[in-house]
C-alpha cells in the first residue's frame, strides 16, 4: 500500500463533502525564530547527517520553523474531515508538504456515559502531552522534548483507530476513561534514525514525502552497504499491520494520565531498494496534574527495543532505548515560563563493526513566553544538553559533546 493512499482518498473526500458541509474552519500558525547554536566541536544539525543534537546547524541563523495550515471539514454533526500541511525553510532545507490528513468520527454519548469515536487516514499516535496545538506545535516551549521530537521525525499512523470512552459526569463521577486501539502500516523503518543520529531536540515534523539523512558511519561500507544514503520513514514494505493500544484516565480538570505499548509488527527479514525493516517496540506513559490554577506538571516516560538484520537473518543492529522528561510550566497574566529536564539512552547489543550505537544524555530547556494580543507571542528558550555518543568517533567529532542553543521566535496562531 502506498504512502500516499490515505491522504489522497481524505482528499477526494473533502471535496465530495464540501457541498454538504455545516461548519467548515481553518486554522494556521507561524513561528519565525532567530537562532544561535554553539558546541564543542562542529557538529552540525543532525538533519543534515551529522551528530549534532539540534534542529539547527552551528551560529546564528533565521528560519521560518514552521508555516502550518490546518483545515477542518465537520458535517452530520458527528464526522470531520482535517488536513494538515506545514512549510519550513531553516538552513537545512526548505519543503511543504502534508503531515496529517484523516476522516474522524465522534459518537454521542449513551446514557451510561459510553462514547464511541474513530479516525481513518494519517494521524499521529497518541503519545505526546506536549504537542497539543494547532499542527501538533507545542505551545509550551519552542521545542520538543527528545521522546516527542522522535514522535514527530519517524512516527505516524496510516491506518485506523477505535476509542471507547467512558464519561463519568453521567454518573455523578469525576473521573473519566479511555481505550484506544489504532491499526496500521507505513511505519516498517521506524527505529533507523534514532540508532543512526541518536535522540535529538527539536521542532522539525517530517512530510509525508520527505526522506532523512542518514549519517556517516563505518558499517556503511561494510554490514550496512545496501542500505540507502536515506531513511523513508513512511514506507510500506512487509504488507503486516502495526498495533498501538493507549488506556487514559482523567481526573476532573487536574489530572490527565495515559500509558500505551506500541509494536509495529515488522518483518526484519525485508529489504527493499535499500529500506530494511525495523521491529520496533515500547511501553510509553505519561501524567499532566494542575498543582493549582497557574502551575502544571507534565511528565513522559518511553522504553522500548528497536532492531533490524539482514536477508539471512544475520541481527546487523540490535538497540534498547529509553527517554523522559519532566516539565514544570508556570502562567500568569501575559506570561508563562517553563522548565523541562530530560534524560535519554540509546544501549547497543550488536557486536556489528562499525556502527556502535551507544548513547547516554541529559538536556535542560528553559522557555519563557510573552503574549503579545489575542493570538500572537514573543517566545524565547535556551536549551543545553550534554550527550556521550560513540559513533562520534567516526567523522573525527568528540565521543562526548556539549551544546546550546538559544532561539528568540514570533509566533502567530490564526
Amino acid at each position: 500500500m502506498s504512502k500516499y493512499t490515505y491522504p489522497l482518498l481524505l482528499l477526494s473526500i473533502l471535496l465530495s463533502s464540501a457541498s454538504m458541509a455545516y461548519e467548515q474552519s481553518f486554522k494556521g500558525l507561524i513561528d519565525i525564530r532567530a537562532v544561535h547554536v554553539n558546541s564543542d566541536s562542529n557538529a552540525d544539525s543532525y538533519l543534515s547527517g551529522d551528530y549534532g543534537k539540534f534542529r539547527y546547524g552551528q551560529g546564528t541563523s533565521i528560519a521560518l520553523s514552521q508555516l502550518a495550515i490546518q483545515y477542518k471539514n465537520e458535517f452530520y454533526n458527528q464526522y470531520a474531515v482535517v488536513v494538515v500541511a506545514n512549510a519550513f525553510a531553516d538552513d537545512n532545507q526548505t519543503n511543504v508538504g502534508i503531515t496529517e490528513g484523516y476522516l474522524s468520527y465522534k459518537g454521542l454519548p449513551s446514557a451510561s456515559g459510553w462514547r464511541y469515536k474513530a479516525k481513518l487516514g494519517l494521524f499521529y499516535p497518541q503519545i505526546s502531552l506536549e504537542n497539543n496545538a494547532t499542527a501538533w506545535s507545542t505551545p509550551y516551549t519552542l521545542t520538543s522534548s527528545t521522546l516527542n521530537n522522535w514522535v514527530g521525525e519517524e512516527f505516524r499512523h496510516s491506518g485506523g483507530a477505535f476509542t471507547l470512552e467512558k464519561l463519568g459526569k453521567f454518573s455523578k463521577s469525576k473521573h473519566d476513561f479511555s481505550l484506544d486501539v489504532a491499526l496500521f502500516q507505513n511505519n516498517d523503518t521506524a527505529g533507523a534514525m534514532l540508532a543512526w543520529h541518536g535522540w535529538a531536540l527539536g521542532s522539525r515534523q517530517t512530510l509525508l514525502q520527505e526522506k532523512l539523512t542518514l549519517p556517516d558511519f563505518s558499517a556503511r561500507e561494510g554490514m550496512l552497504k545496501a542500505q540507502a544514503a536515506h531513511s523513508d520513514p513512511f514506507i510500506e514494505l512487509d504488507s503486516r499491520w502495526g498495533i498501538h493500544l493507549v488506556g487514559q484516565w482523567r481526573w476532573q480538570h487536574k489530572l490527565k494520565a495515559n500509558i500505551g505499548y506500541y509494536d509495529n509488527n515488522a518483518d526484519t527479514t525485508v529489504v527493499k531498494k535499500g529500506q530494511y525493516a525495523w521491529s520496533t517496540k515500547f511501553s510509553h506513559m505519561g501524567f499532566k496534574y494542575k498543582l493549582n490554577k497557574q502551575l502544571e506538571l507534565i511528565a513522559q516516560y518511553m522504553k522500548g527495543t528497536t532492531f533490524m538484520q539482514s536477508p539471512y537473518g544475520d541481527k546487523v543492529v540490535d538497540n534498547d532505548f529509553y527517554s523522559t522528561f519532566i516539565m514544570l510550566r508556570k502562567y500568569w497574566q501575559q506570561h508563562h515560563i517553563a522548565l523541562r529536564i530530560e534524560a535519554f539512552s540509546v544501549d547497543d547489543n550488536d557486536s556489528t563493526e562499525g556502527d556502535n550505537n551507544d548513547e547516554d544524555g541529559t538536556a535542560i530547556t528553559l522557555s519563557y513566553r510573552f503574549k503579545l494580543g489575542a493570538s500572537s507571542f514573543i517566545h524565547t528558550e535556551y536549551n543545553w544538553l550534554e550527550s556521550t555518543r560513540a559513533s562520534r568517533s567516526y567523522v573525527w567529532q568528540p565521543i562526548e559533546l556539549t551544546e546550546q542553543q538559544l532561539q528568540v521566535a514570533y509566533r502567530y496562531y490564526f
